[in-house]
């Protein structure tokens, strides 16, 4: 049997290395045939050449070079669509994911499980970000019609018949842990301590987070559609009280309606649910003007150590489109 390894690699230099002797370590223990997929998704620094350095000495390394930096959800959909596994894992590249417990997630595959899914039982990162990580899967979980595991990320193992499902998803706004839970099959999760950063600084800036929790919510909810609908209801219920209010005290008591600051109080109010309302569905409308337009997920530049050849330019015309939702430069 082999198992795949698909890591999605931006502006690694540091840490590459350490990664690939961790994961050759934990490999050389186990009697299975392995490939790491490493998509390096438009690293600016020396992550690239480091990684071709790497394959020169392992050809277990193979090299998916994206032309520019596609977003982290999508290099590792383009990681699962060439992996050629019995069974596929996804970690991410700044061994927060430790290679070392990679043993026990392939132990739980071979018990019969068709994913197995790690949850962060800790975290060694600041507060906030400990706090706001809590916060989404909670809320994602009350508002998802799918019941997508707490404090799971997207590290874990999936068998190929699962991974063949997510290839043949052909939305753009990816969110792979709802995707794969979506699939269905038999799941189970491995508790896990989340290691700090091996070297280097975190990637997912606060805008990432925030559109990684977008893509969460709004690929797997129509709640915000539905808190829109109950705001307006409940806006025009008050309205109607309010203006019911008013005309009982104009007739029964003669009671002057002085009122310039609470009507600009009430528009401005109705004014924001406006607002809100037209945002939650310019969201909806968003992804669908995205998926409409039909472009590739992503761009590949160079293939290295696949079966097709070192480079993609030299194994299929210019601008010709592949069926894993790829177009090669």
């Amino acid at each position: 049997m082999q198992i795949s390894v698909v890591i999605p690699i931006y502006n690694e230099e540091e840490i590459l290395s350490e990664l690939h002797r961790r994961l050759h370590e934990v490999f050389s223990k186990m009697k299975y045939r392995s490939e790491f997929i490493f998509v390096d998704d438009g690293s600016r620094d020396s992550s690239l050449p480091i990684l071709v350095s790497l394959h020169k000495k392992d050809a277990r390394v193979k090299i998916l070079s994206l032309s520019r930096n596609f977003g982290h959800q999508t290099a590792i959909s383009a990681g699962i669509a060439h992996a050629s596994g019995d069974a596929l894992i996804v970690m991410d590249g700044d061994l927060q994911d430790p290679p070392e417990i990679l043993p026990q997630f392939i132990a739980k595959w071979r018990e019969g499980y068709d994913v197995v899914y790690a949850i962060r039982k800790k975290r060694k990162e600041n507060v906030f970000k400990r706090i706001a990580y809590m916060l989404f899967y909670r809320i994602l979980k009350a508002v998802s019609y799918l019941n997508i595991p707490l404090d799971s990320g997207d590290f874990c193992i999936m068998d190929k018949r699962v991974a063949d499902v997510l290839r043949q998803l052909p939305e753009r706004n990816r969110f792979v842990r709802g995707l794969r839970t979506w699939a269905g099959f038999r799941q189970t999760g491995l508790e896990y301590g989340r290691e700090r950063r091996y070297a280097g600084k975190p990637k997912y800036s606060l805008s990432k987070l925030m559109k990684l929790a977008y893509d969460g919510i709004f690929s797997f909810s129509e709640v915000p559609l539905r808190i829109a609908i109950y705001t307006g209801v409940i806006a025009a219920v008050l309205s109607f009280a309010g203006g019911a209010l008013v005309i009982y005290q104009k007739v029964s008591n003669s009671v002057p309606i002085a009122g310039w600051a609470s009507t600009m109080v009430t528009l401005v109010f109705l004014g924001g649910l406006i607002l809100m309302t037209l945002g939650i569905v310019g969201e909806y409308v968003g992804r669908i003007h995205e998926e409409i337009k039909q472009r590739p997920l992503y761009v590949v530049q160079d293939k290295i150590g696949f079966a097709n050849g070192p480079r993609s330019r030299k194994s299929r015309r210019p601008g010709t489109k592949r069926h894993d939702g790829s177009v090669h430069s």
